[in-house]
């Protein structure tokens, strides 16, 4: 069975005022999406953000942004610099792959003999 997991790739403390409860204390999150199975793990391209007040823990989505909020999220996006997509097997996925080379080899060995 495949997990996600969002790893965080930036974090940053916002001055802006939160829509809710009009305190200066927002946090804006990048995440980046990670796979993991039995065979391989994986990171993805996709990043993914949340801004949330720190006062009233509500999270603040794009359609109650202000123009400050989206003009400081465009500057943290620009910032931000995810790890590269990659694909790292497992221990697992090697032995299955040693077990399976040996069996075919052994097989092909019988059948010639």
């Amino acid at each position: 069975m495949v997990k996600e997991k969002l790893v965080v790739v930036k974090e940053a403390n916002l001055t802006n005022n939160c829509p809710e409860c009009f305190n200066q204390e927002l946090k804006l999150t990048f995440f980046q999406k990670h796979t993991y199975g039995s065979f391989y793990d994986k990171s993805t391209k996709e990043i993914t953000h949340e801004i949330k007040c720190n006062t009233c823990s509500s999270d603040i989505y794009p359609i109650a942004w202000t123009q400050d909020i989206e003009r400081v999220y465009d500057y943290y996006k620009k910032m931000v610099t995810p790890k590269k997509a990659t694909i790292k097997f497992t221990k697992l996925f090697y032995a299955l792959m040693l077990v399976l080379i040996v069996g075919m080899s052994a097989g092909i060995y019988f059948y010639i003999r």
